[in-house]
């Protein structure tokens, strides 16, 4: 895949299949941008649906980090009542805080994937240290100003339409089913 291209996209972290997009890819770590991926940027909860996930992937051996580029306390206390270990202040895209959470985690380039709502920092960043991304849909409708006009820009360099509802746009999972089928 090319520096700008996730290697799928799916319309929230909670959508991304433990088996089939992680393990089958032999992914045993998941690093995970913070703000408008795992929480609002504008509120400290993390949903339910985003709660279970975590649970869910860990139960099934895959470690979790967040690398987040925010460094204010309240990142610390959202990574602490998660149980996650986090990486802040990581100046993504710089390659530097995925090499920080690798370490921290145990993981390497190959058995580990970067999951966020952003094609600059988390997509371009994972792809520079040298491993895949995922993108997901942000989990606010409303961004800051800045935050707009950046992520106007990331859809021009967008092959697909930037994730909005409950699919991933790359998906493997149709193409398999609809093989399987045709077996039959």
């Amino acid at each position: 895949m090319g520096l700008f291209t996730p290697e799928k996209q799916f319309s929230s972290v909670a959508a991304i299949d433990a088996e089939w997009d992680l393990l089958r890819l032999h992914l045993t770590h998941v690093l995970l941008d913070l703000d408008n991926t795992l929480r609002r940027r504008d509120n400290d909860e993390v949903p339910l649906e985003v709660r279970a996930w975590l649970t869910h992937v860990q139960q099934k051996g895959i470690k979790p980090c967040i690398l987040s580029n925010n460094f204010h306390e309240n990142v610390f206390a959202v990574a602490r009542e998660l149980d996650i270990p986090i990486v802040a202040k990581a100046m993504k895209p710089l390659a530097s805080g995925f090499k920080r959470a690798l370490a921290l985690v145990g993981g390497s380039v190959e058995d580990s994937v970067m999951v966020g709502d952003q094609l600059f920092t988390d997509v371009v960043g994972a792809h520079l240290a040298g491993m895949p991304a995922y993108l997901v849909a942000p989990l606010v409708d409303v961004d800051l100003k800045h935050t707009q006009l950046v992520r106007k820009v990331e859809g021009l360099f967008l092959k697909e339409p930037a994730p909005q509802s409950g699919i991933c746009l790359q998906d493997d999972r149709a193409n398999a089913v609809s093989s399987s089928r045709e077996r039959e």
